[in-house]
């Protein structure tokens, strides 16, 4: 583990704050690069939005039926939802990459594990309650062949769950004083 001197306590830990740190940004990119995707090729996941809510390629249960939101503008409105979520998430996760790059170098990493877990939290708000259990289940999206996104919704999870784990491991503060 690479060590640098600080003048309390002789030593400090660098290792574990960097890498909460590079996982943050990496998160960070991909869901920024997610919002671009989503705003400059507004079409193809609006197509996907539409045909999840509408639930128009599932089996078609008049039980659940009943869920369906046909209306394209209701289903526009919660596609654009969804993309000022993600811009939000990707703006705080690169706020608190820049908060742990500046953490790593001033002693002080708790601002950047508070920023990153708000940022990391939006995700699995996203990915878990809205893909999977609003999309997944509410709106069956399981039951098409077409217009799933569970898969990709549950790598989503994995990452950000592994990085919030990451940013909260004892250690991951640069300095073991710093109470956070």
């Amino acid at each position: 583990m690479e060590r640098t001197t600080t003048a309390r306590s002789g030593t400090r830990r660098t290792g574990l704050p960097l890498a909460a740190t590079v996982l943050t940004g990496t998160v960070a990119l991909y869901i920024a690069l997610v919002a671009f995707g989503n705003i400059t090729d507004f079409g193809t996941n609006r197509d996907f939005v539409r045909h999840v809510l509408a639930m128009d390629t599932t089996f078609h249960d008049p039980d659940l039926m009943w869920h369906a939101i046909t209306s394209p503008a209701l289903q526009d409105a919660a596609y654009v939802g969804i993309i000022a979520w993600e811009t939000a998430a990707a703006v705080v996760l690169v706020v608190a990459t820049v908060l742990g790059a500046l953490g790593l170098r001033r002693g002080d990493f708790g601002r950047a594990r508070r920023t990153a877990s708000t940022g990391l939290l939006m995700l699995l708000v996203l990915f878990g309650a809205g893909f999977m259990a609003v999309g997944g289940e509410w709106f069956a999206m399981w039951q098409s062949k077409n217009w799933n996104g569970l898969e990709a919704a549950a790598r989503n999870i994995v990452v950000a769950g592994v990085a919030l784990i990451v940013v909260h491991l004892p250690g991951a503060t640069v300095s073991d004083e710093s109470g956070e």
